[in-house]
């Protein structure tokens, strides 16, 4: 017989424990019952704390964004799409077979892999199996080969065109396209990030009708988003746009449901629309404006911008610019600290250098800085002529004073800047004009033909950009970039040699050598890169802006990007998102 057999261990039943409660006193009764709820808030207290060690916050589906934008998107397409509204739209809609990820580091997107072939002309992309357009439709080969030939079509005159000519296109099957290349470029990689057209929605369209395509306005691509509504005002210009995560893009499905875009004409508007909460996104606000709302507690992300705001000097139109001694001594004048403090606000770096993040040599000051521009000027014969309150050098055949005018665009910030440099060139003997033009003014009628003296105006290069556009002597005359019309055989030489070299650290030494031969001829004196500002949702988290180099790369990081999260055990955290 077993040990214990006689007799079996229970626990006590519902009727003996109430016989047993019966017999406590009331007193008992009252004892009982606060070492019961005791030990209930003790077990309760216990069980909540061990979860909170083993769990953690994640990631969950859902949510809606609201993001204002000033002006209305008309080309949703990557081919046309040109207003910064356009190129929101596009970014969430569009993807390509590289992205580019927020630390500027690009991956395959809709490629499964790539190939370079050995001397660096013929890039080979395998498209991903199972990816698909948001009509449900699969992305082949014969959709990436059309929206190339889109982009090239002198026809369609695509801001892009430039990125792509040169390059040709062979569909070597349905998943895999090869682009030949007639000379290496380093920036290829980045240039096949272009969103991809659907073939069978767009080639029944001529050149003539492509611009005038409902498509334009409601886009359909393979990103993360896909338009689901539009609403338009009775003069059919779009109040918003409705945008709805799309569950088959290559990269997973992102977190945000839903993106709602609003837009409006000018930034007051907009920002009384935030203000008062109809959006909770708002980006590139002017400094001043930007200023008050961070003072006003509201959350702000910041990154600097790979952009150039430069005094670009037009030696062809204006002699007195010819004279190395007279860039040098405006260069040396601008007080560039006192530009970005009181008219930026703090919100820009001042750079001496044409490449954004590049550093060149610093522009010191040993002493006061008017003075120390003076040198210039006096050690190359330039004296000040009391009367006229002008320096002024003599030649054998004439006299030359130090007069010329200076160009900018009809902008808050760009003409503020421009007075306090003018006020500085001013306090070294030089007599400037400035004059403001309209921005679609100064573009077509102005910068394009060369017609400026001096020019203060922006260039927009990218993180590991390419500086041949903006440098190169072959670059001078529109359409090229180079609006200092910059003619160097030394730097021809390294920006060329620049465009074939592939490795990054390669690339950097030749960068400064190119850098060294900017400074030593002082084509322009650059003043500042501005920071982006990107005031949003309290509670949206995944956010990194990394680097931006136009408003619509804030997107880069937006599938990670989320507005609500769940508590997991550590353990199960990896399975519990996509």
């Amino acid at each position: 017989m077993e040990p214990n057999s006689g007799w079996k261990r229970h626990l006590p039943t519902k009727e003996e424990m109430l016989l047993v409660l019966k017999s406590f006193s009331k007193k008992e009764r009252v004892i009982f019952t606060i070492i019961s709820l005791f030990f209930l808030a003790t077990l309760f207290s216990f069980a909540s704390t061990l979860n909170s060690l083993i769990s953690i916050r994640v990631p969950s589906f859902g949510g809606e964004l609201s993001e204002g934008i000033i002006g209305t998107p008309r080309f949703v397409n990557p081919v046309l799409a040109i207003s910064d509204a356009d190129k929101d739209l596009t970014a969430l809609v569009y993807s390509g077979l590289m992205k580019k990820e927020p630390n500027g580091k690009l991956i395959p997107d809709l490629a499964e892999s790539y190939e370079i072939s050995p001397d660096g002309l013929s890039y080979t992309f395998n498209i991903k199996d199972d990816v698909y357009f948001q009509d449900g439709t699969e992305v082949t080969a014969d959709d990436v080969e059309f929206t190339v030939a889109q982009v090239k079509d002198p026809l369609l005159k695509s801001p892009r065109r430039v990125n792509w000519e040169g390059v040709t296109v062979q569909k070597v099957s349905d998943k895999t396209v090869k682009f030949v290349l007639k000379q290496k470029y380093f920036p290829f990689l980045e240039i096949a990030t272009l969103g991809i057209l659907p073939k069978h929605l767009w080639k029944e369209l001529t050149p003539e009708q492509f611009n005038f395509s409902d498509f334009n306005t409601k886009g359909i691509g393979s990103g993360p988003y896909e338009i689901t509504a539009v609403q338009k005002n009775s003069s059919g210009i779009p109040n918003y746009y409705e945008l709805t995560a799309f569950s088959k893009y290559a990269l997973g499905k992102p977190f945000i449901d839903k993106i709602v875009f609003h837009f409006y004409s000018n930034e007051e508007e907009l920002i009384t629309a935030f203000d008062n909460g109809i959006v909770s996104n708002i980006n590139s606000i002017e400094a001043r404006g930007a200023s008050v709302l961070e003072e006003s507690g509201y959350r702000i992300e910041k990154a600097l911008l790979p952009r150039v705001f430069a005094v670009f000097f037009n030696q062809s139109q204006n002699q007195v610019f010819t004279d190395k001694a007279v860039r040098q001594a405006l260069a040396k004048a601008v007080d560039k600290e006192r530009i970005v403090n009181e008219v930026l606000y703090g919100y820009g770096v001042a750079i001496d250098s044409p490449l954004p993040g590049v550093t060149g040599t610093k522009n010191q000051i040993a002493g006061n800085r008017y003075d120390e521009a003076k040198k210039f000027l006096t050690s190359a014969g330039w004296t000040f002529d009391e009367k006229n309150s002008v320096m002024e050098k003599k030649n054998k055949k004439n006299t030359i004073k130090l007069k010329f005018s200076f160009a900018t665009g009809d902008v808050p910030e760009l003409k503020e800047i421009a007075k306090r440099i003018v006020e500085d060139w001013e306090k070294i003997g030089a007599q400037v004009e400035l004059k403001i033009f309209e921005i679609g003014d100064l573009n077509q009628n102005v910068i394009r033909p060369r017609k400026y003296d001096a020019l203060f105006f922006g260039e927009i290069l990218g993180f590991n950009a390419d500086p041949f556009p903006f440098w190169h002597s072959s670059q001078r005359n529109d359409p090229g970039s180079n609006i200092a019309l910059y003619t160097s055989a030394k730097a021809d030489k390294i920006l060329n040699e620049l465009r074939g070299i592939l490795d990054e650290k390669d690339r950097a030494s030749k960068y400064r050598d190119f850098i060294r031969e900017v400074e030593n001829d002082a084509p322009a004196v650059f003043v500042f890169s501005p920071e982006f500002t990107y005031f949003m949702n309290e509670n949206l988290g995944g956010v990194a802006l990394g680097n931006i180099t136009e408003s619509s790369d804030r997107f880069l990081g937006i599938r990670d990007w989320y507005l609500v999260t769940d508590n997991v055990w550590k353990p199960f955290a990896r399975w519990a998102t996509r």
